[in-house]
């Protein structure tokens, strides 16, 4: 493992602490602004969006520049988003062409630097799709690294299944061009579905893995859990964060809140700041 001074020679400035909004999506729906503002008041500065909806240039209900505007007030960012792409996959090409000029105007309304691909549908998870998704990332890349902004695709662990010695996401790591196609990493998932661990998958292709994922895993159920209540050591993966091309995290957990998903983010916050941020400065 490298040393931490090695691993963070260099670094321009601290990276912000992110958070997927999903992780709270059922507060959200009831109060957006002030569950905004106590996400901000935890210290979270950047979100990852989620709910983009492509016919009205809106998200969470409102429109964009109104969402702006908003996290402008709480001085909080979006660097990232996921857009529903799994509908459109197995579209003509013109639609889905369209649906990423569509997400390309939501994005660039918020200041968001990356779009992400974060869902593929049981159907497409063969390795023949697998090939066809990895032509169709290559193809949205172009199109969204022509307007400006970075393309990412995000794993779970449907990717790491073995089909025959064979899995979906070495399909993409090879027939992908990394110029056009960067990865977020799930870290839980890779953790909990992948032969590899997370240092293996970044020396594959150093500097391509531009975001991560960072959620803990349940010791017993091996389901989401709080940070530091789980069994995935942070402090093993965060010092290969220069190696992956680091430039954006979330903190996110789907579900199996100890108590409810606004107090889940909160003690995942105040562990990450106490023992694992200053790894990422």
């Amino acid at each position: 493992m490298p040393l931490l001074s090695q691993a963070f020679a260099g670094a321009a400035k601290p990276l912000k602490m992110g958070l997927q909004l999903f992780t709270i999506r059922d507060a959200l729906a009831k109060d957006l602004n002030g569950t905004l503002k106590t996400v901000a008041s935890l210290g979270y500065q950047d979100l990852e969006t989620y709910g983009f909806e492509p016919e009205t240039n809106r998200y969470y209900g409102i429109d964009a520049s109104a969402f702006k505007s908003m996290l402008d007030r709480l001085q909080l960012t979006t660097s990232s988003g996921h857009y529903d792409f799994y509908r459109y996959f197995l579209q003509p090409e013109d639609v889905l062409r369209r649906y990423v000029d569509q997400c390309i105007e939501g994005a660039k309304a918020l200041g968001q630097k990356y779009i992400t691909w974060p869902w593929l549908d049981p159907e497409s998870r063969t390795i023949d799709k697998f090939k066809l998704l990895a032509q169709t990332l290559n193809k949205v890349g172009e199109q969204v690294n022509k307007a400006g902004l970075g393309f990412a695709y995000h794993n779970h662990d449907y990717e790491f299944t073995d089909q025959q010695g064979v899995n979906g996401y070495d399909v993409l790591l090879a027939d992908t061009d990394a110029s056009l196609v960067k990865l977020q990493i799930d870290l839980y998932w890779v953790m909990h579905s992948s032969k590899l661990t997370p240092a293996e998958l970044f020396k594959k292709q150093p500097g391509r893995f531009v975001m991560w994922h960072i959620k803990d895993m349940d010791r017993k159920t091996r389901d989401y859990t709080e940070l530091g209540n789980g069994s995935i050591d942070y402090t093993a993966i965060l010092p290969y964060a220069s190696q992956s091309g680091l430039q954006y995290y979330f903190l996110e957990q789907g579900g199996n809140f100890a108590v409810n998903s606004m107090q889940s983010i909160r003690d995942s916050a105040s562990y990450f700041k106490t023992n694992l941020q200053a790894l990422l400065r």
